[in-house]
């Protein structure tokens, strides 16, 4: 963990690190300039010697980083001077956020005084600590980059909101990805009295390439070494948290240590729990200097902190272990406390992460597993007296609410539209870059966990890319997690994403879900499908050169691809279709839904498709829903209806309205495989309130249609008397 104070800016930082910045020395060394707008770098390290396992490749590059060294040592001296002259002139005391200030006799931290405490446990340490102001906000810092990190993120998120009672702004260093992902999750998590600023760290790229690092955290580790040029001027005070730590303990307490700093410290910083700045791990080991054992910073700028720590000892106060337990291979860590209960951070700070050893790893293990898999819904509590800020989005979802009649027998069906589902974007690693001829086409569904086999049977089919809605509860993204993890099929596959939106009330959100996947389909043209379909094999190079031969970028065309189905759960897949006309006749196929919903399909006209060799027109008809290729720009689908029924129907007779034209394709086939009934249909065919319910809402849409699309929306109200 870290901590930092910059000019009259603290800092908290973790791997863990506090930062306090009254009269910043060093944390400013890479934060670009000082008050005068002098650059300042690094204090001299030219005789250092480097750390085996992140010194240059090449004797070139350590002599570069010594020049620059040199270069900046005469601005570190006179930054120096310019601090002490500040610090002279600082009062003694200052409220808020501001550090307590002494001079620099009066020593540079209680170090020896906290070893003891180590020892002794934490809970007369937390006695001692100055209360935190009750609505007192709490600023955090993360540098997050990519899929992996921002999964990471969540779940120390979860740990730190489970038991805070502040409220807590963070401030996210991250990438185009990492922004992307975090910014959704937050917008639609919307927690009570939590604030989320973004700062782009590829823009920070040019001021820390320079550095050798051959860490696995890569350049985005290094970020650290310039937070006090990328965070707001006015910020005094900073908890910097690594991703790969939890929480055990509510981080007013971290925030309160602030309130120790003396003289010019300006990092809170937890002993390094191993002997490698001992030197003494191998032969011919020869680290980075530091201060006895060093710091634990994380990542690579830990060698640089302790460099400049080992030099300027004043700037650090050390904090007890049991803030930063750092469970990698061969550390002290059993000696930051005597029972699991004194812990506060848990520092997962190895390559190998769950699987380092400990003798209480289990435990360890296990409060991370609880948090990774703990329900984020319960995490919107309102913090008692401290009122949140003013949020629009939230007021206008609060007015929509209070206008729903809670004494209607449909009112939960109507809430639903309204409900907020949490959602993370791109769960796993996800790479594509669509076709440059503008024909490419991704394959839209949406899943819940009992079609996760499917999966590996569609990416079989379906070699383009794929954009997936999951409704999952935290714990089910967790094992949907593990499940992708272990698949060859999946893992081998970069152009599938998958999109997680957690579940929260008792209709499943199906118009939503296809509405969050085709929000983020990068391709020109959608394949609007179902999870219990499989695309015949070569469909997706067969749709491309479709849209070329229709004409789709300059036409509203709506492709339809015709639907069959099987009964068996064991099925030779057609491989032509000369092949499933064959099976058509045969009774192993059928049209889709014939025997249950005729009118559903009936007016792909199947009988002029088999023999059909050219794409032919077919016009709209009640309760048709046929899977169609579209354009991305197409209408989204009507979130009211939810679970079963006219949830598809309601879309297609959107594209009708808005005068797309229907064009059944005559070699493209799709099968839907057989599975137990969704606990939704079987509502639907249970409860005479839910039927009752999506009569009304048809009824309700219907009516909308009318106002939006005028006199052509009579014969939608016609077409349904006469159904």
């Amino acid at each position: 963990m870290l901590g930092i104070c910059r000019g009259r800016r603290k800092f908290l930082a973790a791997s863990l690190t506090l930062l306090c910045i009254p009269a910043i020395t060093w944390l400013y060394l890479f934060a670009g300039s000082f008050e005068d707008g002098k650059p300042v770098s690094l204090s001299p390290l030219e005789s250092q010697p480097h750390s085996p396992r992140y010194s240059a490749p090449g004797q070139r590059e350590r002599e570069s980083l010594e020049v620059r060294v040199r270069e900046v040592e005469e601005e570190n001296r006179a930054l120096r001077r310019q601090l002490s002259l500040a610090q002279g002139r600082a009062p003694a005391h200052r409220r808020g956020n501001h550090s307590k200030t002494y001079s620099m006799e009066e020593g540079t931290g209680d170090s020896e005084n906290l070893r003891a405490g180590i020892v002794a446990g934490n809970s007369s340490e937390c006695g001692q600590q100055p209360v935190v102001e009750k609505c007192e906000t709490i600023h955090v810092a993360i540098v997050c980059a990519g899929y992996n990190a921002s999964r990471d993120v969540v779940t120390l998120v979860k740990s730190v909101l489970f038991h805070r009672r502040n409220p807590l702004h963070f401030h996210l260093i991250a990438d185009s990805i990492a922004e992307q992902i975090l910014a959704t999750l937050f917008q639609t998590w919307m927690v009570p009295a939590v604030r989320v600023d973004f700062y782009n760290a590829d823009e920070l790229k040019s001021e820390v390439s320079w550095i050798p690092n051959k860490h696995y955290s890569g350049i985005y580790g290094l970020m650290k070494l310039v937070l006090t040029k990328t965070l707001p001027a006015n910020l005094e005070r900073v908890i910097v948290l690594d991703t790969d730590i939890t929480f055990a303990t509510d981080i007013a307490e971290l925030w309160a240590v602030f309130h120790k700093f003396k003289g010019q410290q300006v990092l809170g910083l937890v002993e390094n729990q191993s002997d490698w700045y001992l030197g003494n791990l191998w032969k011919n080991h020869r680290p980075w200097p530091a201060l006895g054992r060093g710091y634990n910073t994380g990542s690579y700028p830990q060698d640089i902190f302790n460099a400049v720590i080992k030099q300027n000892p004043f700037l650090v106060y050390q904090l007890p272990c049991f803030w930063n337990v750092q469970l990698s291979d061969h550390t002290r860590s059993e000696q930051c406390y005597r029972d699991v209960s004194d812990l506060k951070v848990i520092h997962w700070n190895s390559p190998k992460k769950l699987r380092v050893k400990n003798k209480h790893v289990e435990f360890f293990r296990n409060l991370y597993l609880t948090f990774l898999e703990y329900d984020g819904n319960l995490l919107r509590r309102e913090l008692f007296g401290c009122p949140s800020e003013a949020d629009v989005n939230s007021e206008n979802l609060q007015k929509q609410l209070s206008e729903l009649d809670e004494d209607d027998l449909c009112y939960e069906f109507r809430r639903e539209r309204f409900t907020v589902h949490r959602t993370h974007l791109y769960f796993l690693h996800y790479e594509y870059e669509p076709a440059a001829d503008n024909t490419d086409v991704t394959l839209v569904a949406q899943l819940s966990m009992d079609r996760l086999q499917m999966l590996e049977a569609i990416c079989k089919h379906w070699e383009g890319p794929i954009s997936l809605a999951l409704y999952l509860s935290d714990a089910e993204a967790q094992q949907f997690l593990r499940y992708a993890q272990g698949s060859e099929v999946l893992m081998s596959r970069h152009n599938v994403a998958y999109h997680i939106v957690y579940k929260e009330g008792q209709f499943y959100p199906v118009n939503l879900l296809r509405n969050v996947a085709m929000k983020h389909v990068g391709t020109p043209y959608m394949f609007l499908s179902d999870i219990d379909f499989l695309p015949m094999y070569g469909l997706y190079e067969y749709l491309r050169k479709s849209v070329i031969q229709l004409d789709l970028a300059n036409s509203k065309k709506a492709m339809i691809v015709p639907a069959f189905e099987t009964l068996r759960y064991r099925l030779s897949f057609p491989k032509s279709k000369a092949e499933l006309l064959s099976m058509l006749d045969m009774g192993t196929l059928f049209t889709f839904r014939y025997h249950v919903w005729t009118k559903g399909h009936a007016p792909t006209n199947f009988a002029k498709w088999r023999t059909a060799t050219t794409p032919y027109r077919v016009e709209w008809e009640a309760d048709f829903e046929p899977y169609v290729v579209v354009r991305r720009d197409c209408p989204e689908y009507d979130r009211r209806f939810v679970g079963f029924g006219w949830n598809k129907v309601a879309h297609i007779m959107e594209l009708d309205a808005q005068e797309y034209e229907f064009t059944v394709l005559p070699n493209a086939y799709m099968i839907h495989m057989p599975h137990a009934p969704s606990f939704d249909i079987t509502k639907f065919r249970s409860n005479k309130q839910y039927r009752v319910c999506l009569k009304t809402l048809k009824e309700e849409f219907q009516q909308d249609m009318s106002r939006r699309y005028g006199f052509a929306a009579l014969k939608y109200l016609t077409a349904e008397n006469n159904s």
